[in-house]
């Protein structure tokens, strides 16, 4: 346990001086590069992803590292490193900040250290397995909000959104319906740690990464949280989607996304119904001239029956 302890307290160092590495680049002239139609890379990123592995890499040569623009894998090895340098890129490059760095220890496949920096709040959440979860030092537990109308959540939308629209908005909808609130910050690994400290009651996201979710996975369970994935199942970090939640309202979102996949089944039938109604209505004007010639029809009759 001391070994882990001392593992959870150096990713807290490294994560803050990372921290303040990107703090100090943020807002000068940013490098943006492009991964994707809307998935960035700026220069902070690179340089604190380049800090934090040269710390790891000469104080455990053995270990490996998974980064999130370095790459790496999850072959078999003791320790691996997972590292986001900077969680919240897209806020980071237009200059709102909200952002974070995330690293976290996995030791024989299990999650066992993890730190979250927020250099502008200068707020470090960090946990160790089976010791709870701190935020500058203090213990932390997650809210006790038992209704999803009393929840406020937060969530985030995956880089392929625009491939898949419906059902992302379907999710959304299905909450902004029930929950008291719903917000979307940018960065996932802050959206967790927030959830933990009882800032939010319940988190949903898809398109997930693992250095997205590995340090605040951990923080939110020691904290007192619950994940799974959005069917209920057991979650990973290797697998894209997450529900999180303060435990008590977990069941309440998992009916909700429950509900919110069988209305969109439902949808094929009502655009069905949609297109009837519209056919039904291109129809109407043949009945109108029918109801004209009928009524010009009594009116003549009228006529003729007063001059008989």
């Amino acid at each position: 346990m001391e070994e882990i302890r001392y593992f959870r307290d150096l990713a807290g160092e490294i994560a803050r001086e990372a921290g303040e590495l990107v703090k100090s680049l943020y807002r000068r002239d940013i490098v943006v590069e492009r991964k994707g139609m809307v998935d960035l890379v700026t220069e902070a990123d690179l340089k604190s992803e380049a800090f934090i592995m040269k710390r790891i890499s000469e104080r455990f040569p053995d270990h490996e590292i998974l980064a999130e623009e370095a790459g790496g894998g999850f072959g078999k090895t003791k320790h691996l490193w997972i590292v986001d340098p900077l969680d919240g890129t897209t806020n980071y490059a237009h200059g709102y900040p909200v952002y974070a760095v995330s690293i976290a220890l996995e030791m024989d496949g299990v999650i066992v250290a993890g730190a979250v920096y927020d250099p502008n709040l200068k707020e470090l959440f960090k946990a160790a397995r089976g010791e709870g979860a701190t935020l500058n030092g203090e213990k932390i537990g997650v809210s006790h909000a038992t209704e999803l109308h009393e929840s406020l959540l937060v969530t985030g939308f995956p880089y392929y959104f625009r491939e898949r629209p419906d059902e992302i908005l379907a999710l959304f909808r299905a909450f902004s319906l029930r929950a008291q609130g719903i917000r979307r910050a940018g960065s996932a690994a802050l959206d967790m740690c927030a959830l933990a400290c009882g800032r939010f009651d319940g988190f949903w996201e898809l398109g997930l990464k693992p250095w997205d979710t590995a340090a605040g996975s951990l923080i939110l369970t020691e904290a007192g949280g619950r994940l799974s994935k959005l069917d209920g199942s057991s979650f990973d970090i290797r697998m894209p989607e997450l529900l999180a939640s303060n435990s008590k309202i977990h069941e309440r979102m998992l009916k909700t996304i429950k509900e919110s996949k069988t209305s969109r089944k439902a949808r094929p039938q009502e655009k069905q119904d949609l297109k009837k109604s519209k056919t039904s209505r291109k129809a109407r004007p043949q009945e109108k001239q029918d109801l004209k010639k009928s009524k010009t029809s009594r009116k003549v009759k009228t006529i003729k029956e007063r001059f008989v």
